[in-house]
């Protein structure tokens, strides 16, 4: 089997390849902390742990309890400026300035409000490229709100999933952790509410970009404190990337873009699935299973006309029931998007679809459409504002190996 993986592979791992970072080499600074010469992330202070923040006052020459106190600011606080550290010495924050360190959060670009509430926001990075977060919140029949921020991980995404406005807009690079850990703040500071839910469900694929996952998924849970289970990592499937994240034995969910029950179709809406067949993605999602004990969940985008009908249902639970039984599948209806000639399906599809999976029990949520007013499908906002498709820059795809893959 890990020979087969092997070969699917190439294609994507063309893709993992452009989508690293580059690397970085240790230059000492003022205070004697090694900081990458070309990687800012390593300077930021968002993301780092208490720990990690202890260490950085030590070698600072400040008491060790200073470090408590830089994660208190950061994390509860959410202080945006070095200098506003108020109750840390002057001293301090101008070394921790001089040497290059900075909290790390981006400017919100521009601000899209829906009538039900949904907020997408823009945020501008460090080099000008902008990203898609979304705060979606849900009030209970009590009165409680629940706050999901649905968040990016890449600036675009090179797999180009053809009903995708992500895709469509072109691939920059990958987020560094603070990038992503940074928009949930900022729904936080927006809605003036804590966000409870997080799904890795932005633009990007988050297994292309597994180590700032990774390292975002660890602050967001210990942290900011938002419960392992309230995290969801969502991917279309990247070939080896399922197997990697089940050794990390994380209690969060994983959510599989299916999109098709069988290869062929899956080939004509999900690109990337010729390097991954449906049978090997399948055999991944089992083996997760068996590894966690966490069930997979199952994103079926419904396009009418193309994967909507009845037949596809009836193919679609026979696949599950020999591969992963007692698994959940999320209907997603079509949201629309400029330039796309896919339709969203009516509602007596939708529901035509859910009933069919239901009597052969599998289990199937439809998703509720939110924010259609502000643009919510992935990287629609975006692409109405940087409107030239984005490109790799040429020097960081010639620094990478062609068969590497991502980690």
């Amino acid at each position: 089997m890990a020979v087969l993986q092997h070969t699917y592979a190439v294609p994507l791992a063309r893709a993992a390849a452009r989508s690293r970072s580059l690397s970085a080499f240790a230059v000492p600074t003022k205070a004697g902390v090694s900081v990458p010469s070309n990687a800012r992330e390593s300077q930021v202070l968002l993301g780092m742990s208490e720990p990690e923040l202890q260490r950085l006052a030590l070698d600072f020459g400040q008491e060790k309890y200073r470090g408590k106190q830089l994660h208190h600011l950061l994390y509860q606080r959410k202080v945006k400026d070095i200098q506003d550290f108020s109750n840390l010495p002057l001293a301090f924050r101008n070394d921790l300035q001089e040497s290059g360190w900075r909290v790390g959060w981006s400017p919100i670009y521009q601000t899209v409000k829906a009538a039900d509430g949904t907020i997408k926001l823009l945020i501008k990075l460090e080099d000008n490229r902008l990203i898609e977060t979304v705060g979606i919140p849900v009030e209970d029949e009590k009165g409680s709100m629940r706050l999901t921020a649905c968040v990016s991980s890449q600036v675009g995404c090179p797999l180009k999933c053809s009903f995708c406005a992500t895709g469509k807009g072109g691939f920059s690079r990958n987020l560094q952790s603070h990038e992503i850990v940074e928009q949930v703040l900022a729904i936080e500071e927006v809605f003036k509410h804590r966000v409870t839910n997080v799904v890795f469900m932005g633009m990007g694929e988050p297994m292309l970009n597994m180590k700032s996952v990774l390292e975002a998924h660890r602050c967001l849970n210990k942290d900011i404190q938002i419960g392992q289970r309230m995290i969801t990592i969502s991917t279309v499937g990247v070939p080896n990337t399922i197997r990697r994240l089940a050794s990390h034995k994380l209690q969060s969910t994983l959510a599989v873009s299916l999109h098709a029950p069988n290869q062929k179709l899956r080939e004509s809406i999900v690109p990337s699935a010729k390097s991954y067949p449906l049978e090997a993605l399948m055999k991944d999602c089992q083996d997760y299973f068996q590894k966690t004990s966490r069930r997979v969940s199952f994103e079926y985008a419904l396009l009418a006309g193309v994967n909507d009908a009845e037949e596809h249902a009836v193919e679609l639970a026979d696949l599950l029931r020999e591969w992963a039984r007692g698994s959940h599948v999320n209907l997603i209806p079509f949201n629309p998007i400029d330039g796309s000639d896919y339709r969203r399906p009516y509602k007596k599809a939708v529901l035509a679809f859910a009933n069919a999976l239901e009597s052969r029990k599998v289990t199937v949520s439809v998703r509720q459409t939110r924010g259609l007013d502000a643009s919510a499908a992935c990287g629609q906002l975006r692409n109405e504002f940087q409107k030239s498709p984005l490109v790799v820059e040429s020097e960081e795809m010639e620094s990478q190996p062609e068969f590497a893959v991502a980690c």
